[in-house]
This record gives C-alpha cells, sequence and structure tokens, in this order.
C-alpha cells in the first residue's frame, strides 16, 4: 500500500473511533452507590481491641476466600471504642466508622449495617458496650459490617509476671504521668512489690519498665476500681495493653500497696490521712493568680500578682470573667507547686468560695471555677490554707428592650436570625410560656448574630425539668458557652429577671 493510503486509512480510523467515542457519551453509563474500597490490607484500632490505640500496629482484619474485599476477624474485645484503617502509622488517613459515632457493638447480631469512611472530624467510633468473644465482618465492595457475638471472653491466664521493677503512674501518685519517670515500688521477693506512701485523689495504673505507654500495665479488672480507706474494690489485677482501665483513689491519704505479680492481686492498705500542711504557714514573697477568669490569661510568665497585706497574707482586687484560676508563688515555671482548691472545680461566684479550704501540690491539676464575671476580692491567707471570695459591687441590672430564647429545645432551634422571643413583663422582666422539647438553650438580647454575649446559667448543663431548674442564678458573657439543658419535654414558663439576674421555671 503506497504512504498516502496507508495514512488515508488511518485517518478513517481515527475518524470513525471518534464518531463511535461522540455517540458513546450519549449513552454514558452512570455507577451509582459507593465504589468498592479496593485494598489488601484492612486494620483495627482502639481500647476494645487487642492492640489498643497503637496506630503503628493495629489489629489485622483477613480476608475471607470469597470475596477478596470481605475482611473478617474473631476474637476478644474489650469495653471500649474502635474504628478501622487501611494502612498503619498515621492518625491522618481516612477511616472507616460507624454512621452515627456512638453506635454500640453488644450481644445482640448487627447484620449488613452501613458504614462510612472519612478522615478528621467528626471522630465517630463504634462502642464495644459487652466485653466478649465476636466476630466481625467488614464488606468493602458493599460498605457494610455485621457482628456476632460468639460468648463471654476468656478468663485471663493467671501465670506470674517476670520483672525486675514495677512501678506506678497517674495523678494520684508522687510522679503523676510521668511515664520516663514513674514511681518505682520496693521490691520485697520475686513477685511481691510494695508501696508506701502518699497518695491523691485521681487515678493510677502500674508498668514493669518506663518510657513506653504502648507496652501491657497492670491494671483493675475494670475501669474506674475504687481505692480508699477500707482498701480496694476489687484485690484482683489483669496485665494488658487495652482497655485503658485504671484505679480510683477516691480518698488521699498515705497508703501501701501490694503487688503480688504471681496471684495478679493488689492488696491496699490505708495508713492514715495525709501529713497536714496547713499545720505549718505557706512561705512566700509573692503570690499570683493564673488562668483565663484572670485579667493576664494563663501567661505563667506574667501572671496577675497580688497585693501582700501581711506575712501571710495577699489580696486581688479586681475583675474576673467565667473560666478557671490556681495560684502560684513564682512565675515562669508550670512544673512548681500550686495553690488549688482541695478538689477540680470548685466554683467561685459573686456569693462567695464554694470551699474555702486549699492545696500546695503540683497534681492533680486542679483549679478553682469561676462562674460569674464580676469585680472580686479574692484574698488568700498562707498560714490557715484558705481562701475568701468577695464581690466588690452589687450587680447592676441587665438592660434589654427585648430577649429571646435560642436552642435545639426551643420551638424555633438554633435560629439566630429569628429566635423565640419573650413577653416583656416589666422593665426587668421577660417570660416565656411554650412547649419545650429536650436539648439545650440560652437566651440572647438580639438577634443575628453568634459573636455577643449570651444569658447562660452559671455552670454548663444547668438542669431545667418539671421540678424547675437546677440552679436560679445566670450569667452575661460570650464564653465559655454554657447552656441550659432541658431534661423533660413538657409546656413550662420560664421567667427571666434582668435586675436579679434569676430564672424562674415553672411546669405547666
Amino acid at each position: 500500500m503506497k504512504p498516502n493510503r496507508l495514512f488515508s486509512a488511518i485517518a478513517g480510523i481515527v475518524l470513525a473511533m471518534g464518531l463511535t467515542s461522540c455517540d458513546s457519551e450519549k449513552d454514558l453509563n452512570i455507577i451509582e452507590g459507593e465504589l468498592p474500597i479496593k485494598t489488601q490490607t484492612l486494620y483495627m484500632v482502639g481500647d476494645a481491641t487487642p492492640n489498643g490505640w497503637d496506630i503503628g500496629n493495629p489489629t489485622p482484619l483477613e480476608t475471607t476466600g470469597d470475596d477478596a474485599l470481605v475482611f473478617s476477624w474473631e476474637g476478644q474485645l474489650y469495653k471500649g471504642e474502635l474504628k478501622l484503617c487501611l494502612t498503619t502509622g498515621s492518625w491522618d488517613a481516612p477511616f472507616i466508622r460507624p454512621e452515627v459515632g456512638g453506635t454500640q457493638i453488644t450481644k445482640t447480631a448487627i447484620s449488613n449495617a452501613k458504614f462510612a469512611m472519612h478522615a478528621g472530624d467528626p471522630d465517630d467510633k463504634w462502642v464495644i458496650a459487652d466485653a466478649g468473644k465476636y466476630r466481625l465482618t467488614f464488606d468493602l465492595r458493599h460498605w457494610t459490617m455485621s457482628t456476632e457475638y460468639l460468648g463471654e471472653p476468656d478468663a485471663p491466664v493467671i501465670e506470674p509476671i517476670e520483672a525486675e521493677a514495677v512501678y506506678i503512674v497517674g495523678d494520684a501518685t508522687p510522679n503523676g504521668w510521668s511515664i520516663d519517670a514513674p514511681t518505682q515500688l520496693e521490691k520485697r521477693s520475686q513477685y511481691v512489690f510494695t508501696y508506701e506512701g502518699i497518695l491523691t485523689t485521681g487515678e493510677l495504673k502500674a508498668c514493669t519498665q518506663t518510657g513506653d505507654w504502648g507496652v501491657p500495665f497492670i491494671r483493675p479488672t475494670f475501669g474506674g476500681c475504687k481505692i480508699g480507706q477500707n482498701g480496694v474494690e476489687s484485690q484482683d489485677f489483669v496485665f494488658t495493653a487495652a482497655p485503658d482501665d485504671k484505679w480510683q483513689v477516691t480518698e488521699a491519704g498515705k497508703y501501701r500497696l501490694t503487688f503480688d505479680l504471681q496471684a495478679w492481686t493488689l492488696q491496699v492498705e490505708f495508713l492514715g490521712e495525709a501529713p497536714n500542711p496547713d499545720k505549718q504557714p505557706l512561705e512566700a514573697e509573692a503570690v499570683y493568680i493564673v488562668g483565663d477568669a484572670t485579667p493576664n490569661g494563663w501567661n505563667i510568665d506574667a501572671p496577675t500578682q497580688l497585693t501582700k497585706q501581711s506575712q501571710y497574707v495577699f489580696t486581688y482586687e479586681g475583675e474576673l470573667v467565667p473560666g478557671e484560676l490556681k495560684a502560684c508563688t513564682q512565675t515562669g515555671d508550670w512544673g512548681v507547686q500550686f495553690i488549688r482548691p482541695t478538689y477540680g472545680g470548685c466554683k467561685v461566684s459573686l456569693a462567695g468560695v464554694e470551699s474555702a479550704g486549699f492545696v500546695f501540690t503540683s497534681s492533680p491539676d486542679d483549679k478553682w471555677q469561676v462562674t460569674e464575671a464580676g469585680q472580686y476580692r479574692l484574698t488568700f491567707d498562707l498560714k490557715n490554707w484558705t481562701i475568701i471570695a468577695e464581690p466588690l459591687t452589687a450587680k447592676e441590672p441587665l438592660e434589654a428592650e427585648s430577649v429571646y430564647i435560642v436552642g435545639d429545645a426551643t420551638p424555633n432551634g438554633w435560629s439566630i436570625d429569628a429566635p423565640t422571643q419573650l413577653e416583656k413583663q416589666s422593665q426587668y422582666v421577660f417570660s416565656y410560656e411554650g412547649k419545650l422539647t429536650k436539648g439545650e438553650l440560652k437566651a440572647c438580647t438580639q438577634t443575628g448574630s453568634w459573636d455577643v454575649p449570651f444569658i447562660r446559667p452559671t455552670f454548663g448543663g444547668c438542669k431545667i425539668d418539671k421540678d424547675g431548674v437546677e440552679s436560679p442564678n445566670f450569667v452575661f458573657t460570650a464564653s465559655p458557652d454554657d447552656k441550659w439543658q432541658v431534661e423533660e419535654e413538657g409546656k413550662y414558663r420560664l421567667t427571666f429577671d434582668l435586675k436579679a439576674w434569676t430564672v424562674k421555671v415553672e411546669s405547666l
């Protein structure tokens, strides 16, 4: 064939292909539904799984013989959470998750439930509500998962734990959560280790090596197992990487802990109250307050300094806003001891402080919770280890032409452009009569913007039910974003008094 004829033939073929292509574009086949997730590997990670939250070594699933995109796993799951990934080593990769976060896996079988896959938030996970043996099946072709409960969990195999050392770690222990320098126990015999000393309220678990959170830990057989003056709630322990169960010390004091690595038991003896430091005055040249409730916030290099009134008495006079605070005797270092309330979240309001006593300790990181903005006088007495909170001025009435309620408990939901308006009864009193559903609400004095102060409870989650409101006081602030929680659906009358800064709730 001559070259020009050859080129003509090729051109004809190309033209024919182009016409065919154009015709085929008119009849495109649209693939509906999810495309198969093509992978040769699938893993699960979480404190419910054998390997815990170790993303470098998650628990692998295996493909079934019938379909390379159907993976299954059989074994023991603990109470806790799990999600699945296609590769190891990265928390930023997409994860296979339930369509609804917190979906429970229980003894009741799940059949072909749809799942989702995405990276980032929301970090939805399945929740194992019943520990035991399970068969999990994930069909990556059809984006479904199934579960089958196979039986009760195996009893732990009690074999002596060989260890040269045992350590306790946690905010209840002297060295806190330092895995590099946890509190070491005394070795009494080949398998018996003891600790004798102070425990504060908080959590603890034990380990046989330092520097690594990914190893098995000595843990209670259930999370939150209590340690107190009466001993330990259950003497048995387990040695496992997951779930991340810990003992809960409910009463501070001096204790003797005895770990028997042969019998897998923990004995706890209460030896007496912790030495009472408030018998000795706390010596300090200066006192500072730090926290988002204070003028200088969390700036440890320049916290708000108090005025020294005498050798042991220091005062602060000025504004506090809703938030947290603690006190210190030096600047520039978060690792020092702080003046703290005797329990976390101790409330400070214009009515005073919830508990007058304080402690001087590095852990746990307890802080006072300021619930009402205002001008305060705080008085720290370092001799008697007490704090006094006093309002400096009475609260001025809140001036407003209108008041609205907004939230999923209200008729208009979270619409800030059209929230539910209250009826003005007098200059400072506004009321709402109508239905509230279960959910949250807060109040505002203008519409159209979330970036304004809101009328809020003095603490988040303040309950409203048919018996009334848990606390009548409110604050007017932009943060924190605290809201009332309506516990029971029904018809209510809400009465906001902007002069007394109170809300009254009546069930109709």
